[in-house]
């Protein structure tokens, strides 16, 4: 999946070799209403858009691929599927951290709560193990590996075409599979500032630092409204670091994602990049019909 300010484009192979392309303008909110464009308010109305578009992308491909092999995949079962695997996500990777982290107090020898540093500390570093972990475990199954590999396919795309250079498989294969702007490196910075922004709010709440199994739950569904300002604060950093690659300080702040994109994009083969770039020139193309129309 490819998308810019005008355009998205989904290009998917279908299993008798061909490509299927999905090609179609796109408008961002912040398009519609400019002052979604300031920091600090486009952070989280790009996420919740990538998340929709991204939805939309796999929701194409599992529909394209089964309509070779005859099948239908009713929205129904998307639905349900969709719904499992948020509340799976808010188990695992939320309250499951959470509720560790108030356990490890005993390790230490006196409580822990949200009202201290520590916890946040503990948290964050469960959380990552379970974040590294699942991406580890998923990427042994091959369906998923070949997910992660046309997502390498994706980065090396975007690195020709900002590279200049000719959008073909030749020029695409040079380039490496990680990208300073990519949504794992996005995760890792949501993580950090998480933990920095969990360990203020928390102490200046004193009724959300009680113990006990529900004030938990209270707890992390706070956590989960906290995700937009932190989703803001977090695409402000990787905006700007992506703008200052040489800097000391972005290099210190995007190492994390862009070491984990050792595991979520990997080497993709030629036709891999043949569908890469496929979506890449729809996206350009449609880009520039746009702005000459305009």
């Amino acid at each position: 999946m490819m998308r810019s300010p005008q355009a998205l484009a989904i290009a998917v192979r279908l299993p008798n070799g061909s490509v299927l392309l999905k090609d179609e303008p796109y408008t961002s909110l912040t398009q519609r209403y400019p002052i979604l464009k300031k920091p600090l308010l486009r952070g989280p109305v790009i996420l919740i858009e990538s998340l929709v578009t991204g939805v939309q992308a796999l929701t194409f491909s599992a529909q394209a691929a089964l309509e070779e092999e005859q099948e239908q995949l009713g929205w129904g079962s998307l639905a349900l599927t969709l719904g499992g695997a948020f509340i799976l996500a808010f188990l695992v990777f939320g309250f499951l951290p959470h509720w560790l982290s108030g356990l490890a107090g005993y390790l230490i020898g006196r409580p822990l709560t949200t009202a201290d540093f520590g916890f946040h500390v503990i948290d964050g570093a469960i959380k990552l193990i379970f974040i590294v972990l699942y991406i580890w475990i998923i990427s042994r199954f091959g369906e998923i590996r070949r997910v992660f590999e046309y997502h390498g396919a994706e980065h090396k795309s975007i690195c020709t075409y900002e590279a200049r250079e000719p959008l073909d498989v030749e020029h695409a294969r040079q380039h490496c599979t990680a990208h300073p702007r990519c949504g794992t490196s996005f995760i890792l910075v949501v993580l950090l500032v998480s933990l920095l922004l969990f360990a203020v709010f928390f102490p200046l709440v004193p009724p959300l630092t009680h113990r006990g199994f529900l004030n938990n739950i209270v707890q992390v569904l706070v956590k989960v409204l906290l995700m937009f300002p932190i989703a803001a604060l977090a695409y402000e950093i990787i905006r700007w670091g992506g703008k200052h690659e040489d800097s000391l300080l972005a290099k210190v702040l995007l190492w994390p994602g862009l070491f984990t994109q050792r595991l979520t994009a990997l080497e993709p083969d030629d036709s891999q990049l043949e569908v890469a770039l496929e979506a890449l020139k729809a996206v350009l193309a449609r880009e520039a019909r746009a702005n000459t129309a305009s």
